[in-house]
């Protein structure tokens, strides 16, 4: 199982930021270089509890889908997305907010695990742990710059 823990400090409040980091669109938006679009499930606005979306983008060279279920829901609080059909023997992202003097600390916290045995290791060793890190950092910085730009 490899886990990938994150902190993001946001000038703004926890509210905004929780409800732009569980929007549909604003997501594609964040991940218009692997052209990820949601296919199916919540396809546009914001995911609650219960609710899944499929979302279809090329990673590795490859058009991937991966179906998530929004497990766990404290608004404004916390979410978890699990992964019900995709190509993770394990997939649970874990997003936390937190209130603090400088507006919002958020938390990723992302596990899998990966198919395919020792190759599967190898893979996520050299190439996938990097990558996801990465398409996060990416994702929350673009939260980050939305947020504080657009302070009122």
């Amino acid at each position: 199982m490899t886990t990938i823990h994150l902190k993001t400090i946001i000038n703004s409040s926890i509210k905004k930021v929780f409800d732009l980091s569980r929007n549909i669109d604003f997501h594609v938006y964040t991940a218009s270089k692997t052209k990820e679009q949601a296919i199916e499930g919540t396809i546009s606005g914001l995911i609650g509890l219960d609710e899944t979306v499929t979302w279809r983008g090329k990673h590795f060279g490859l058009y991937l889908t991966h179906r998530s279920k929004i497990t766990s829901f404290d608004s404004p609080n916390r979410f978890t997305d699990e992964m019900i059909q995709g190509h993770f023997k394990y997939f649970k992202h874990e997003h936390i907010f937190h209130r603090t003097s400088k507006g919002t600390e958020m938390i990723d916290i992302l596990r899998y695990e990966t198919p395919y045995g020792i190759f599967g290791k190898a893979f996520n060793h050299v190439f996938l742990k990097k990558y996801l890190t990465h398409f996060l950092i990416s994702r929350n910085q673009f939260i980050k710059s939305h947020l504080e730009m657009c302070r009122p």
